[in-house]
């Protein structure tokens, strides 16, 4: 019994001088790295330092040798922008400029521009399942919801303000064509309220109007009307065919042929991108804290 004793202990003394060995080696190899990461740190931080130097040099001579504003000279003042200005209401029946030149002229830029909010919504909604996935948290029928903000005032001042903020959203986005604002300028005006909704009154209040799965619905559906109503008029135009929206009466609300639908499509998926990014990252952020 003693001998088994007397060989379990060395095992295990021998084991220790190993595993001390081990971390006095490693040890001494982390000083013997450290010089040389810290010079390298140095290095990309003086890269950093003159890349950033030139490129604000490269900025201030480029802005030196621009036109003076209004001047005769200047690119921007050329045929293009003297057809959109001249001829923008004729062609368009937009009396805001801007939302005919985003939404008619330049239109599948401003889808593009819709694309990108789409697809980066999606990639983040994605990763972050692949996250929670990973660290093993409840599904988003178990997780404990956000229950909203303690306070009388704030309950009570958006509850009587939410529908004029959901309203005036409406409005900017439906009369962007008429005045200044349009899907964009709407969309953030509706999402910044479905954001406080959330905030104040909590999860539960701001899943009866919207959810993360039914945003990207309402994006994906934003964007294939956008794609399905402005081709058909590229198709239809170049093949010389009249395709069914007329421009209307300018300065009427029901006016500007699709521009007024596009408007509302943009809308939708703007707001929904703040709605969702806000809604990810912050039960990304305040659930592991909750379980904690």
């Amino acid at each position: 019994m003693r001998r088994e004793q007397l060989a379990d202990f060395r095992a295990k003394e021998e084991a220790r001088q190993r595993e001390r060995a081990e971390k006095v080696a490693a040890a001494q190899k982390l000083r013997e790295e450290a010089p040389k990461e810290a010079d390298i740190v140095r290095a990309y931080r003086l890269i950093a330092i003159m890349g950033g130097l030139l490129f604000a040099a490269i900025l201030l001579v480029t802005v030196a040798t621009l036109p003076r504003f209004g001047s005769p000279d200047a690119p921007t003042v050329n045929e293009v922008s003297r057809r959109y200005l001249e001829r923008g209401l004729r062609e368009t029946g937009a009396v805001n400029a801007v939302a005919g030149i985003i939404l008619d002229y330049r239109a599948f830029d401003t889808l593009g521009e819709s694309v990108v909010l789409f697809t980066a919504t999606v990639a983040v909604f994605f990763l972050l399942q692949q996250l929670k996935r990973k660290d093993g948290e409840k599904t988003e029928g178990e997780e404990a919801l956000y229950r909203g903000i303690r306070s009388l005032p704030a309950r009570v001042v958006l509850g009587m303000t939410f529908p004029l903020i959901i309203l005036y959203g409406v409005y900017v986005i439906f009369n962007g064509h008429l005045s200044p604002g349009g899907g964009f300028s709407g969309g953030v005006i509706l999402g910044g309220g479905l954001v406080l909704s959330h905030v104040v009154f909590g999860e539960a209040y701001a899943r009866r109007f919207i959810t993360v799965r039914r945003c990207v619905r309402i994006m994906a559906g934003g964007l294939f009307v956008y794609i399905g109503l402005k081709t058909s008029s590229i198709l239809a135009g170049a093949g010389g065919i009249k395709y069914g929206f007329p421009l209307g009466t300018a300065g009427s609300i029901f006016s500007s042929g699709l521009i007024f639908p596009l408007n509302i499509c943009v809308g939708v998926i703007v707001a929904c991108t703040i709605y969702m990014l806000y809604n990810l990252f912050f039960n990304c952020v305040s659930q592991p804290a909750a379980q904690s």
